[in-house]
């Protein structure tokens, strides 16, 4: 029984030495880049997912306030194109029509995971991996040949997130952006070809990005100072 007894008590001791190291490896922030692909959803695509897949690249800044909630930055370029040539629906122009744009995003999302997202504490059930959804607001700009388009846009998506390794992260997400406006393409007879009156719905643009990313962690949270002088006042 007294052997038990101390080897219990040494076991309790290993963990509270152990426990501010382990806990020193948890970083609050994450940057990294992505790259993906993005296409767009108009007046000459109205619904065929990766129709015209152009490509996509950006820079990632996350906040991680928790095991669950992330904050997300991200600056991104993408280039979206489209064609009228061969759609099913009449426009009241008669030749065929195409556009092609570069976007630039700045946007912030929300992320929650599905799961408690850590390589470490596996006491508290936590996961290298996990879905998430996103959620926010952003800013696109678009330009091309004909005339520039700027307007708010707001994501919503899905993803992935996998922990390689302490420090490095990997990931996958898609997601759709939709515009506030219609003229992403442009170009003004894709404005608004048919004259219908715009609602917060109808007669708007989308794009949408399948990006992959790598991101570092940094910046350790800090921890509360034990040493006695800190105590003292020292």
């Amino acid at each position: 029984m007294t052997s038990t007894f101390f080897r219990r008590i040494f076991i309790l001791l290993i963990i509270t030495i152990s426990f501010p190291v382990l806990n020193a490896q948890d970083y609050k922030y994450e940057i990294g880049g992505m790259a993906g692909g993005a296409f767009y959803m108009g007046d000459a695509n109205k619904g065929v997912i990766m129709k015209g897949l152009n490509p996509s690249l950006g820079g990632v800044f996350r906040y991680n306030a928790n095991f669950r909630w992330a904050l997300k930055a991200d600056l991104l370029w993408a280039k979206v194109s489209g064609n009228t040539k061969g759609l099913d629906n009449v426009f009241p122009f008669s030749e065929d029509l195409s556009f092609s744009q570069n976007l630039f995003e700045l946007g912030g999302q929300a992320e929650f995971n599905f799961l408690p997202y850590s390589d470490k504490y596996a006491y508290m059930n936590t996961s290298r991996i996990t879905p998430y959804l996103l959620a926010g607001l952003g800013f696109t700009v678009a330009t091309g040949e004909d005339k520039t388009f700027a307007g708010i846009n707001i994501p919503l998506g899905i993803g992935v997130k996998y922990k390689l390794k302490e420090r490095i992260n990997l990931g996958c997400e898609f997601s759709f952006r939709k515009l506030f406006g219609d003229g992403l393409e442009g170009n003004e007879k894709l404005k608004d070809p048919y004259n219908i009156k715009s609602s917060i719905w109808k007669n708007k643009d989308w794009y949408s990005c399948l990006l992959f990313f790598i991101t570092w962690d940094f910046g350790p949270r800090s921890q509360p100072c034990n040493n006695a002088n800190s105590i003292s006042g020292y």
